[in-house]
């Protein structure tokens, strides 16, 4: 047992104070961690309670933190009530001015000779030719958070190519951490690149709080930290559950907003340096939903920066290298063009086939079938590249519109599917671009809600009306 006490009890709806009862798997050690902040002298006591099994809190029978001088300190134990008490004792304790100044003098003489050589072997080197650059295999941690806060991950939520998603504990806050290994250190730095690009903070993109490394030479780790959604991915999601009218829209719209936004090329914001124009590796995998389904645009190890007159590098074998099933026939035929729309239009390509899978799991449309990936009817789960490039290129087939999608009372859904036709069209410079799709859902969504008809005997006049209406020109493509 641990005692416990949060001092955001308000918010979390939870107890101020009080003993919390520890629990956890059988082989797994438990403790009792304490948090405070140390304002000028006055402790202002954040959080305690039960932590789990770790190792920093082995044999600990009191509750010390060590850090010099932390922004919040954090101190674990093991025993019951053992964080009824926190000290702060600083290990390595600083040494003195008297040592320092021992230290300096002493060392006086021979730093000067020391610089002396070095500028003598740093002329000598640079009038020999160049032999190239080699780079440090040791990326640097973007971000010293995690050295200032404890961390604790929790459970693996998700696993891809480049490596896995955790659940973790960030003080009183759950997170979502992306770990890396050492041997993807490239799409670690890429997607850190890009989050810490200016103007990258948008309701529709995915909040990033701080990277970093963990570990040493071949076992070290490379961290990226963001916000956390416990209902994950929207591929995942629509696995699981149907979606309403109203949710699918809603889905549909902040997607297509969040990448309207990542499109742009902004000039210098408030505070803040320009923002270029920035490609996706656009899927449902790489979307993430809010606890109200508002959509959220995560993972940019493959995304690609387009600075004004800058070439946008060796991206075509990044392109390769995503997601086969969500490749552009300009894509899998290895035809593409090396200029910013290109790229943005291969993006609209992916949002037709993710639109797609949104409408199939819509049940304003009865019945809804199973979940199913673009083209896993016609080439299965795992289709090599040969076998989209049969499908996509050669025949020009896309995953085909059920019956009851087309024949939706006020044509809403038919007009979704319209619209994912234009995303998804093989000349791509036909395709809409995310803004259009943005305000043409929104256009689509208003009209159907405002024209629900009370009965049935309005069905047909509604009807007219909808169908009558215009959507956003497909002159506003890319």
């Amino acid at each position: 047992e641990c005692l416990y006490y949060n001092v955001n009890y308000e918010v979390e709806n939870t107890n101020r104070s009080g003993v919390e009862r520890c629990e956890g798997e059988e082989d797994k050690r438990l403790h009792c961690y304490a948090s405070w902040r140390n304002n000028s002298g006055s402790i202002e006591l954040v959080k305690k309670g039960c932590w789990l099994d770790d190792f920093n809190c082995y044999d600990r029978q009191e509750c010390v933190a060590t850090e010099q001088n932390p922004q919040v300190f954090f101190c674990c134990c093991e025993g019951s009530f053992c964080n009824e008490k926190m000290t702060h004792l600083p290990d390595p304790s600083r040494p003195s001015i008297q040592v320092l100044n021992m230290v300096i003098y002493s060392l006086l003489p021979v730093s000067m000779l020391s610089v002396f050589l070095l500028a003598a072997v740093w002329m000598y080197r640079h009038r020999k030719p160049p032999y190239g650059h080699v780079d440090d295999p040791s990326p640097q941690p973007a971000s010293p958070l995690l050295t200032l806060k404890p961390l604790q991950l929790l459970e693996i939520k998700a696993r891809g190519r480049f490596g896995c998603v955790w659940k973790a504990q960030l003080l009183n806050e759950f997170v979502a951490v992306k770990v890396f290994p050492i041997q993807n250190k490239e799409s670690w730095q890429n997607e850190t690149e890009v989050f810490q690009t200016p103007g990258m903070k948008h309701q529709n993109i995915l909040k990033y709080i701080g990277a970093e490394r963990r570990g040493n030479h071949l076992e070290a780790e490379l961290w990226i930290i963001t916000e956390f959604h416990e209902r994950g991915s929207l591929s995942d999601f629509l696995k699981g559950n149907v979606v309403s009218w109203t949710e699918m829209c809603h889905i549909a719209e902040s997607m297509a907003c969040g990448l309207a936004y990542l499109h742009e090329d902004l000039p210098r914001l408030k505070g803040e340096g320009h923002k270029p124009a920035i490609a996706h590796d656009f899927k449902s995998k790489n979307i993430i939903l809010r606890s109200d389904l508002t959509a959220v645009i995560a993972d940019f190890g493959l995304a690609v920066l387009f600075e004004a007159g800058k070439p946008p590098g060796e991206t075509h074998g990044q392109l390769q290298v995503g997601t086969r099933r969500y490749m552009a026939p300009e894509v899998l035929e290895g035809a593409i063009n090396f200029q910013r729309d290109a790229f943005l239009r291969i993006d609209m390509y992916a949002v037709g086939l993710v639109l797609w899978e949104l409408v199939s799991r819509c049940k304003a449309a009865d019945p809804v079938d199973q979940y199913l990936l673009p083209f896993e009817e016609e080439v299965g789960q795992h289709p090599s590249l040969e076998d989209l490039q049969e499908v996509v290129v050669h025949k020009k087939m896309r995953p085909a519109f059920k019956e009851p999608w087309l024949k939706h009372s006020l044509q809403g859904l038919a007009q979704i599917c319209e619209t994912v036709e234009e995303c998804w069209d093989h000349d791509a410079e036909a395709r809409l671009s995310a803004g259009c799709v943005e305000e043409r859902i929104s256009q689509i969504r208003r009209l159907h809600t405002t024209l629900t008809p009370p009965t049935s005997d309005l069905v047909s006049t509604t009807v007219t009306m909808v169908t009558n209406v215009d959507l956003p020109p497909k002159e506003s493509s890319i």
